[in-house]
């Protein structure tokens, strides 16, 4: 039998696709309150799903052209903090886990192990850090840095952001607080110890001042597809978004990083491989192809342009729209792992320029799945029985309906065959996961 699926729900107030926000099912993106991210929370929860996860960015994109009129003028481009955003949403779910981004660039341990053991403990246990490198000169322009850090020396600085964070969560042992309110004893202090953390980049002496959060640790995500990525990530994460656009590729990242964890000396079960997909739910497969064409003509091919040069940190304005892709591999200096396939791919197939950005604006690189309830449950179930994931995060087209429809229409056909649990077995992230508490 297969084994259930783990699914995570990409939170937006957009949508991923860049004809998302324009379609006329989509709520309108620009109202940044709370009621859109609950309404959505609310529905995964009751859906019965992992958890959800926010992204972030910490600048509005401004690669292109060298200034941020183009981004803003064709393509939603604004981000809530993450970590306020988290905290609101831990007040009006009871089980589903959180997951929200912060930066080991541009963010210090002590901040980001005291965040997420907060929210730890205020959710009760539901808490998970997406912790990634960030990748243009735009964010760093916001941190006092003139650029962005290379590659290989971020992944660097975040290893050891990551062992400073994991020993301030460790500082404080379970059963540490004693709270006893007769002898006049809050702590034992026999149970509480300094991180004393020396290195490179970063002296932490600790304790924290949260104690042991109700999971351990929190949840750690790593987001990405790099060599050095999944090295790190094999060592330290305990949920993987993968980036992989086909079934093929799937395979081959998730036994090759499956691996990887064997080596790091883990068992494979102790990190969860999710890969992106974008679902596009129909009441038949003709009616969903119908939705997607609707969506690929709503697509400025300079929004997925704008995109890429941020992500790329390579600025795109200087080659013609409706020229041939340039082999610009050897020049980007964001995210490697995924746009070293990305323009490679182009190259091969002799896109214009115009046309890889409105190809990549579309999906962003992740499998899109159109076609009726049915059809999208079988191409789930594909993916999990030729081992290329253990589930998937699920990048809705537009918002809410995009969401909305797959819960309503999707989930009930996966539990159906058993793919998907019925009820939340247990109350933290980890519980979901199937993932060991530290």
């Amino acid at each position: 039998m297969t084994a259930e699926l783990h699914l995570a729900l990409y939170l937006s107030d957009a949508g991923i696709h860049a004809g998302g926000w324009r379609h006329p099912a989509a709520d309108a993106p620009g109202d940044h309150g709370l009621d859109h991210y609950r309404r959505l929370t609310e529905a995964a929860e009751r859906a019965k799903l992992d958890l959800v996860f926010i992204a972030d960015k910490l600048a509005v994109d401004d690669i292109y052209g060298g200034d941020f009129a183009t981004v803003l003028e064709h393509r939603p481009n604004t981000h809530l903090d993450p970590i306020v955003l988290l905290s609101a949403l831990s007040s009006v779910t009871e089980r589903i886990g959180l997951a929200a981004t912060a930066s080991t660039t541009y963010s210090e341990p002590f901040h980001v192990a005291r965040m997420f053991a907060s929210i730890d403990h205020l959710s009760g246990g539901r808490a998970a850090w997406n912790a990634v490198t960030s990748v243009s000169d735009g964010e760093a322009r916001n941190f006092n840095r003139t650029e962005h850090l290379d590659h290989g020396t971020r992944y660097e600085r975040a290893a050891e952001f990551l062992t400073a964070v994991r020993a301030l969560w460790d500082t404080w042992d379970d059963g540490a607080v004693l709270a006893d309110q007769r002898a006049g004893r809050f702590a034992d202090a026999g149970k509480v110890r300094y991180a004393d953390h020396d290195g490179e980049w970063f002296q932490v002496r600790g304790p924290l001042t949260v104690p042991r959060p109700p999971q351990g640790r929190p949840v750690i995500v790593q987001a990405g597809a790099s060599g050095v990525f999944q090295r790190l990530a094999a060592e330290n994460a305990d949920l993987v978004f993968a980036v992989a656009p086909t079934l093929e590729r799937g395979v081959e990242f998730y036994r090759g990083f499956k691996q990887q964890v064997r080596e790091a000396g883990r068992a494979e079960h102790e990190v969860r491989v999710l890969p992106g997909i974008m679902p596009i739910v129909g009441e038949t497969d003709e009616h969903a192809a119908e939705i997607e064409r609707e969506l690929r003509s709503l697509v400025l091919p300079i929004a997925g342009l704008t995109f890429m040069s941020a992500s790329m940190n390579h600025d795109l304005s200087r080659y013609p729209v409706d020229g041939p892709v340039p082999d610009v591999r050897d020049e980007i200096r964001g995210s490697k792992g995924r746009f070293q396939h990305v323009i490679a791919d182009a190259v091969e197939r002799g896109l214009t320029l115009g046309e890889l950005g409105a190809e990549y604006a579309a999906t962003l690189s992740f499998p899109l799945v159109a076609g009726s309830p049915v059809t999208i449950a079988d191409e789930l179930q594909r993916w999990r029985e030729a081992g290329a994931c253990d589930g998937f995060v699920l990048m809705p087209a537009y918002v809410p309906g995009g969401v909305t429809d797959f819960f309503d229409h999707v989930v009930p056909e996966l539990q159906r065959r058993g793919l998907f649990r019925t009820e939340y077995r247990g109350r933290t992230l980890r519980d979901h996961l199937g993932v060991d508490r530290p």
